[in-house]
Parts: C-alpha cells; sequence; structure tokens
C-alpha cells in the first residue's frame, strides 16, 4: 500500500478474528516503532507482547478491572501490546523541564504511531488503549520503579472493517504565518 492509503485506512478496531498472528508480523511492526524517531535520540519506550492466551487472560483481570471494564472488548484480541515508558535521556529530562513538555510521551506516540500503521500495512487491525489499571498493569509485570505502562495495543486480524470517524476540514486546522 501507498502510505497516504495506510493513513487513510488505519481505524481503531475493538473486534476481532479468533486467529493467531505471526510471531513474524508482530516484529515487523515492532521494528517499524523501533525506528521511530526520539527526543535526543533517547528512544524511551519497552514493548511487552503479550500474546500468551493464558498470560493474556490474567493480564486482562488485573488492567481491565473496576472502573476500567469498558475496555474488556481488549481480551479478545489476539495479541496486546503494552509500552513500557522510560522518562528518556538526561538531555531530554532537561527538555521536558524547561518546555513543560514530556517528551517522553511525544515520543512513544510517534513509535506506537509507526506500529499500528505498519500493523494496517499488513492487513492487521489496531486500537489505542490508554484506560487501564496501570498500577495493577505494572505489579502484574513487576516492573522496576520508574517505569511505566504508559498504554496498550491491541493487534488481530480484524472481523470488522469500521467506518472513517468524521475529521475537522483542512481549512480548520491549517493556516499559513498567523493563527486564525
Amino acid at each position: 500500500m501507498e502510505l497516504m492509503d495506510v493513513i487513510k485506512a488505519r481505524r481503531s478496531v475493538r473486534k476481532y478474528q479468533d486467529k493467531p498472528v505471526e510471531r513474524e508480523k508482530i516484529n515487523a511492526c515492532l521494528e517499524a516503532a523501533r525506528l521511530a524517531p526520539s527526543a535526543c535520540n533517547s528512544q524511551p519506550w519497552h514493548y511487552i507482547v503479550i500474546d500468551d492466551p493464558q498470560v493474556k487472560e490474567a493480564f486482562c483481570k488485573e488492567a481491565f478491572s473496576g472502573v476500567y471494564a469498558m475496555t474488556k472488548f481488549a481480551e479478545k484480541a489476539p495479541v496486546l501490546i503494552a509500552a513500557v515508558s522510560d522518562k528518556g535521556s538526561f538531555t531530554s529530562r532537561i527538555g521536558n523541564f524547561f518546555r513543560r513538555t514530556e517528551f517522553y510521551l511525544v515520543d512513544q506516540g510517534i513509535s506506537g504511531e509507526h506500529f499500528v500503521l505498519r500493523a494496517r500495512d499488513l492487513g492487521l487491525g489496531t486500537c489505542w488503549i490508554g484506560w487501564l489499571n496501570s498500577d495493577k498493569a505494572e505489579k502484574f509485570f513487576k516492573l522496576p520503579k520508574g517505569k511505566k505502562i504508559e498504554h496498550l495495543i491491541a493487534l488481530g486480524y480484524p472481523a470488522e472493517d469500521p467506518a472513517p470517524r468524521p475529521r475537522e476540514a483542512f481549512e480548520h486546522i491549517v493556516s499559513y504565518n498567523e493563527y486564525k
């Protein structure tokens, strides 16, 4: 697919076929994520692939409990990708302080978008999930202090092709040489 076709075709998929995703395809998505740019080349990410059904079931019981139950649809995805953050390099943390911007989160977003676009290119569906019990998810994986699961990406073969969501008109989001 051409890049713009992939971008236009990407959707948040919440229903998946009961079909495993090949590790080769998972690794291709992770390689795309690995190649993403980051502030000061800090590469503040680590991805945990959850594709063992028993591990995924136990993880989902923790991550989607209580008020987080509305994201239980992700239990049906054959694979979950947990994006673990790192605060980044010393130089990028200085930038965080002075700019009041958490660049490691921007970097994770860029890396995650590389992942989901490559997944779409390979015929897979994804859904970003930010509504999870991070504390329980982090305890589940016994993450060291300072590491946090920022979001999950559900991954699998789509069981549906969701309709595109409305987007703002180009002229409403773009201006040249002044803010309009």
